[in-house]
C-alpha cells in the first residue's frame, strides 16, 4: 500500500470517528430524562468515542497531516 492511500484511509477513519464522537455526545442530551444510569452510560460511551478520535488525530499529527476543523 502506498503512503498516499494509507494517509487517505487514516483521514477517512479519523473523520468517521469524529462524526461518531459528535453523535455520542448528542446522545447524552437525548437520554437526559431516562435517569442517571442511562446518562452515565452515554457519557462513558461518548468519552470512549472521543478517545478513539483523539488517537487517530495523534497518528495523523505524527505523519504530518494537518486537518482544519
Amino acid at each position: 500500500m502506498n503512503q498516499y492511500l494509507a494517509h487517505a484511509e487514516l483521514i477517512a477513519t479519523f473523520r468517521r470517528a469524529q462524526v461518531d464522537a459528535a453523535h455520542k455526545f448528542g446522545l447524552i442530551k437525548a437520554v437526559g430524562g431516562k435517569g442517571p444510569k442511562a446518562v452515565q452510560a452515554a457519557v462513558e460511551t461518548a468519552a470512549k468515542a472521543a478517545k478513539r478520535r483523539d488517537a487517530y488525530a495523534k497518528k495523523l499529527k505524527i505523519l504530518g497531516v494537518s486537518l482544519k476543523d
